[in-house]
């Protein structure tokens, strides 16, 4: 199953398995995102640059940065979006065709980063340990998105440090319903490429 959104979640129709484990307490206090390393992502509707952390959610963003170094990003699309929600992307090519990815990953929702504006996070099922190579950007806070006692979350790794506007405006394009897809933009937002750059200095 492809990781998609339905109704306030960011995961696929599907049902949840009953002997699923409890979702573990996230850390009080969560850590800050690290920037390090970083990528521009060059879309049809323009340039946004990516900061990766690499040190407090390792898998999710090893898992990212295989992907971006090999050039599987590349002629995909942002093929889902919402407004005042999030732009998702990372796994389907022109004509809404799957893109198929390396093995999925653990879920590290719980160490506890927040969903808020401007955050980069792994798109997944309803199994929590099932991101492959879908993200999503969020456009406003989405608390919701966080691990809890009562959810799995979805682990955030990284955060727009440019271009955040571009984000917003992928958020606001016309969508309709095909393929038996929801929210998909009318008018196809490519990711012509995701190139390493250098961090921008604070």
């Amino acid at each position: 199953m492809l990781p998609l959104l339905t109704c306030l979640s960011i995961a696929a129709c599907g049902s949840d398995s009953a002997d699923s484990p409890t979702p573990p307490t996230p850390p009080v206090e969560a850590p800050e995102l690290k920037a390090d390393i970083c990528y521009l992502i060059v879309t049809t509707k323009g340039d946004m640059t990516l900061a990766i952390d690499l040190t407090n959610v390792p898998v999710t963003g090893q898992n990212f940065k295989t992907y971006a170094d090999s050039g599987f990003y590349q002629e995909t699309l942002f093929h889902r979006t919402i407004s005042n929600f999030m732009v998702q992307g990372g796994g389907l090519t022109t004509g809404l065709v799957s893109k198929p990815g390396n093995d999925p990953i653990i879920n590290e929702a719980s160490v506890g980063i927040s969903n808020s504006r401007g955050t980069i996070a792994m798109a997944r099922t309803n199994d929590p340990n099932s991101a492959t190579s879908q993200f999503f950007i969020n456009v406003l806070d989405n608390p919701q998105l966080d691990a809890s006692a009562s959810n799995d979350g979805y682990a955030v790794f990284g955060q727009v440090v440019a271009g955040m506007d571009i984000a917003d405006q992928i958020s606001i394009v016309a969508t309709h319903t095909t393929g038996g897809r929801q929210n998909v933009p009318v008018d196809e937002i490519v990711i012509n490429s995701l190139t390493e750059i250098s961090c921008p200095v604070n």
